[in-house]
């Protein structure tokens, strides 16, 4: 067994290797960059290793530094995580050269199965199902479109290295696809140094499902059953579980079979993965198999029992696998939620900046140790710590295990309530909207489900919630516990203290300066047990019970004798005396206030925001690398204006009408804050 061994990649997958390879007894060497010199990495591992610049294309993607802080450091083998130089064959080639040992795949399988050209016409020799398509790379945009045209659109348009949903683009028309070829060959270069692309038909109202399979030096390799991937955004997946709510027994063994043949077809050991994609009839065709660690691997740990990270290193090391596939036993279920830097309110667009707060749910499972039935989070951020806009928008992967889906999403949705974090914006919201949807919850989805059920983007009235009464009434009881203190308060000037009303009016700030009222009654308080009766509206009556603290963001407790986690915070930049109160995705502002307070709120002056749309603005943090027009140029709507570089993502900007450009206010190469002007229109 190896005595040292260098993690060659950032974040949550950095600190996990590192996780069990300490309870492994094994010392860990962290790389870094200078933007990641604080990060949680670099903190946790036993050496650590300056890389380079920020940008990954002059730290973690440059194999000679790498392979340098190998040598300095006396690292036997290196652990790729995923992403970066995971899949890259040369690099795998090059830690054998040097002598070391690349926990993942032996390079000749990589090249096989990571390049997904070849990996098509090797399924296709296996007999394996593949989908329709042209696999040979494409040379132009103009060739894109014929070949699109002799396929049938809709096409999906690939990176021959991507992954991640990077180097992706589904095109269905010839004006998506030429434009398509070109964003997506851009992307490729940018992130993976290989601009090859190909082109396959897209299978309209597919399922995700991937197959994990295990392999050693010996030959033995095992699938460790599926996993279900199908909630994807543009391509990326959102939300991860397993088994499967859709596909049969027959259909799972057939497809694990054949994922295992397909391995040791290319003599395949470590850990991979086998993608599918699956008709509604059960029909399954080969999509690609990624040779490496999967982000979502650990609810398959959750199913199985198994540490695949540490699987992974003793493969490495020559191990034999100790267990053969009828050993291997499926328990529970599991979901994953990838907890992102994104504002789900702008269009997922990338929130970058510093965590003001950090603060997972409670966890009863650990990551280098699979326990069961429980919460996980695997993560590589802290409290205070900077979310760069170089890398990945990954903040957290929150993990759930259930003795089956109904429990699974019960506790996904309480972990997802006290889940706080603060400084940056997160997709929290959204899942907690996915996880209450009825055809989730019943199972009925594909990869078009986001597409399909938010087609006009994502807003706060798209989060459900079974009772908003509740979050009213939370807001009262936190505000009557305040009261109580106030009134506490020595010195206070005699016939002017601060009295502990019972009525109330809870005023709901519904937006654009329109407002919502409800008489509130607070009884049978008592502040030593934290317990109160409230009564929103003069019909629904909450009992509320909760010990938690007044500058506590998260609150537990029981209402009507359930228990409940939710968030609430006093305060925000345009309402200081107001709650914010979040529970299941919804989020509400509330001002409890006496009821001649509430008359006169009503009688203040409503403030409209500025008119901005004579600007265009920045949707998001992120560097400005094109503008692609000039003061006095006419534009019409549709065309590009701007081109923002944000998480490895190209993000573009068009007119939304049409205008004529007064005057360019920001220069190509800035890092834009959001909303910070761009242009300004006459």
């Amino acid at each position: 067994m190896f005595k040292k061994i260098l993690i060659a990649n950032r974040g949550e997958i950095a600190c996990r290797v590192i996780q069990t390879a300490r309870r492994m007894g094994i010392a860990t060497v962290a790389v870094y960059s200078e933007a990641d010199k604080d990060a949680r990495h670099v903190e946790l591992a036993d050496e650590a290793v300056l890389l380079g610049p920020a940008p990954s294309r002059e730290s973690y993607l440059v194999a000679d530094k790498i392979l340098a802080a190998a040598r300095q450091t006396g690292a036997e083998a290196i652990h790729p995580g995923y992403g970066f130089l995971s899949e890259n064959e040369d690099f795998a080639r090059r830690v054998e050269e040097e002598g070391l040992v690349f926990i993942g795949p032996k390079h000749y399988s990589i090249a096989a199965m990571g390049d997904k050209i070849a990996s098509k016409k090797l399924a296709g020799e296996a007999r394996v199902n593949t989908i329709p398509g042209h696999n040979e790379p494409i040379e132009s945009a103009e060739a894109a479109v014929q070949i699109a045209q002799r396929v049938g659109y809709p096409v999906m348009i690939k990176a021959s290295a991507g992954g991640g949903g990077k180097g992706l683009r589904v095109a269905f028309n010839d004006k998506e696809c030429f434009e398509g070829f070109t964003s997506c060959r851009n992307e490729a270069r940018n992130s993976f140094g290989d601009d090859r692309v190909f082109m396959e038909k897209f299978v309209e109202e597919p399922r995700h499902i991937e197959i994990q399979v295990l392999g050693d030096s010996h030959g033995e390799v095992v699938y460790l059953w599926e996993r279900e991937c199908s909630i994807q955004r543009r391509h990326q997946k959102v939300i991860e579980e397993a088994p499967s709510p859709f596909i049969s027994e027959a259909t799972r063994r057939a497809m694990g079979e054949q994922a295992v043949a397909l391995a040791k077809a290319v003599k395949y050991q470590s850990a991979g993965t086998v993608e599918f994609v699956v008709g509604k009839d059960q029909s399954f065709y080969f999509l690609e198999m990624n040779t490496r660690l999967q982000v979502e691997h650990p609810v398959t740990e959750c199913i199985t029992g198994l540490d695949l990270v540490e699987q992974m290193i003793r493969v490495a090391a020559g191990e034999r696998l100790s267990f053969r596939q009828e050993d291997l036993k499926r328990d529970g279920w599991a979901i994953e939620c990838r907890i992102n830097a994104e504002d789900p309110f702008r269009n997922f667009l990338p929130s970058t900046g510093r965590l003001v707060k950090y603060q997972p749910p409670e966890t009863s499972m650990v990551a280098a140790q699979p326990e069961r039935f429980g919460v996980r989070v695997d993560t590589g951020v802290y409290e205070g710590g900077e979310i760069p806009m170089f890398y990945d928008s990954i903040i957290a992967k929150l993990i759930v295990h259930g003795s089956d889906r109904a429990d699974a999403i019960a506790k996904m949705r309480e972990a997802l309530n006290g889940f706080v974090i603060r400084g940056i914006s997160s997709n929290i919201p959204f899942q907690s909207a996915l996880l209450a949807h009825p055809d989730f919850q019943a199972g009925h989805f594909n990869t078009g489900f986001i597409a399909q059920h938010y087609a006009g983007g994502f807003h706060a009235e798209d989060v459900p919630h079974d009772d908003p009464g509740f979050l009213v009434a939370l807001a009262g009881f936190i505000r009557r516990k305040a009261r109580e203190r106030e009134a506490g308060i020595s010195g206070q000037l005699p016939g002017h203290e601060v009295k502990v009303e019972t009525d109330y009016v809870a005023v709901v700030n519904e937006g654009s300066g329109r407002f919502s009222r409800f008489p509130m009654s607070i009884t049978e308080y008592v502040g030593s047990l934290g317990e109160a009766l409230v009564t929103v509206g003069g019909g629904q009556s909450y009992r509320i019970v909760s010990q938690s603290r007044l500058n506590d963001i998260r609150i537990s407790g029981t209402v009507n004798g359930r228990a409940f986690t939710a968030q609430a915070e006093r305060g925000t930049p345009k309402a200081p005396l107001a709650y914010r109160i979040q529970h299941n995705g919804r989020a509400i502002e509330v001002t409890v206030l006496s009821p001649r307070a509430a008359e006169l709120h009503q009688l203040m002056p409503y403030k409209a925001p500025p008119d901005t749309s004579k600007q265009l603005l920045s949707p998001m943090p992120g560097l400005l690398v094109h503008i692609a027009v000039q003061p006095g140029q006419t534009v019409q709507a549709g065309e590009r204006l701007a081109v923002i570089e944000a998480m490895k993502m190209e993000n573009i900007l068009t007119a939304s009408q049409d205008a004529k450009v007064a005057e360019v206010l920001a220069k190509t190469g800035e890092s834009l804050a959001v909303d910070q002007p761009i242009l300004r229109f006459v």
